[in-house]
């Protein structure tokens, strides 16, 4: 009768009950609780830092994989006795030009198809109806393309409008003044931040382990050793099998005839970097391309075939060979990848879905693997 009421009848409740009278008791936090608590709110405050400083990091993030990324050739250009800033300035000029390579492989390919789909598409569509009116007449249908208003519609679409379009690209980027500079003030600045990580990368590395307690550091280095071997090989292959299909679809296109054979090959084969959205973009424009230029279904044809071959080349020969088991993800998983990191990130998140898939992987098979040894799992 003399005791407290609120912990004689704690005694008697359930474990909810009793974490609920521990939250309202802070007297009462066991160390375990205390060390969670402490640790959720770290979390917490570390997301909201995210969420507030999210425009800010992101030309850090992107200069962080930038520097990533070129830190294995840096490494070698130093053990070659090249010193460490020229190597640095080299592999970033490399990288840097390669991005801008492939942003203006489009261009020709997107300047050259806009006219030509207002001068040929109509010839196209006449050229349609006259081989699908005889099939129709047999069978007693009534089909037939409207190739005037189609060509009125490709008139008003592409004729006097390109100001409109460029103020409703401008609008909808919400480009204004202040943010294209600002936009143009991160790609400068990118660079400019890998270089300083690359010339100073081990010991950002060591100053970044500092702040890992105690405890953790060696589960931590042994994590982060297994994920960078898994996205070093997964990004050495990848990087053979974009060259070899960018060879590939230049020769084997221009052997078809397709004028806009190299830069279409080009971009399709350094375009797989995203599994399944590259070829099909470069699929796409392949396609279209050939239906403009040839107007015959010889050319489209073979063009389609050039890309079939392609895809089984990669499939069956390339990636198992020089990409291997470097993920281990089955197709549907990294569908599901592309679509997930694509809603949360737009395209930025399908770029990296498959490097972060990897870091996920190897995270889940650590979880695994800890749970397989606990004792909830062998109880």
């Amino acid at each position: 009768m003399g005791g407290t009421p609120g912990l004689e009848t704690a005694r008697y409740c359930t474990k909810p009950a009793l974490f609920a009278f521990q939250l309202a008791h802070p007297m009462n936090f066991s160390p375990q609780l205390t060390k969670t608590l402490a640790w959720l709110a770290v979390a917490v405050v570390l997301a909201w830092l995210i969420d507030l400083f999210a425009p800010v990091l992101v030309p850090f993030v992107v200069a962080f994989a930038m520097a990533y990324l070129m830190h294995p050739l840096v490494e070698r250009l130093c053990r070659w006795r090249v010193p460490r800033a020229l190597a640095v300035s080299l592999a970033l000029v490399v990288l840097v030009l390669g991005l801008a390579l492939l942003v203006l492989l489009i261009v020709p390919v997107v300047t050259r198809q806009v006219p030509l789909i207002k001068e040929q598409i109509p010839p196209m569509l006449e050229w349609l109806n006259s081989q699908l009116m005889p099939l129709a007449s047999m069978v007693g249908a009534d089909v037939g393309i409207d190739v005037e208003a189609v060509r009125e519609m490709l008139r008003t679409a592409l004729s006097g409008h390109e100001t409109d379009i460029v103020k409703s690209l401008l609008n909808s980027a919400k480009i204004g003044g202040s943010a294209f500079m600002a936009l143009v003030g991160s790609v400068v600045l990118m660079p400019v931040l890998a270089f300083y990580l690359l010339m100073d990368w081990d010991a950002v590395l060591s100053r970044a382990m500092e702040w890992v307690p105690t405890a953790w550091k060696q589960p931590v280095q042994d994590f982060a050793h297994d994920v960078d071997a898994v996205l070093g090989q997964y990004l050495r292959g990848q990087g053979a099998v974009m060259l070899a299909l960018a060879l590939w679809y230049s020769v084997a296109l221009s052997v078809v005839g397709l004028k806009l054979a190299i830069p279409i090959g080009l971009f399709t084969g350094l375009a797989v970097f995203v599994p399944y959205l590259g070829f099909g973009l470069g699929l796409v424009m392949a396609v279209m391309a050939a239906v403009l230029q040839f107007q015959a279904w010889p050319g489209v044809l073979a063009v389609a075939a050039v890309y079939g071959a392609g895809q089984l080349i990669e499939s069956f020969w390339l990636t198992p060979r020089l990409v291997g088991e470097a993920i281990g993800l089955n197709p549907i998983a990294v569908i599901f990848a592309l679509m997930a990191f694509g809603h949360v990130m737009g395209f930025v998140g399908v770029l990296i879905a498959l490097p972060a898939s990897a870091v996920l992987l190897v995270a889940l098979q650590r979880l695994k693997h800890s749970y397989l040894s606990s004792g909830l799992y062998r109880s």
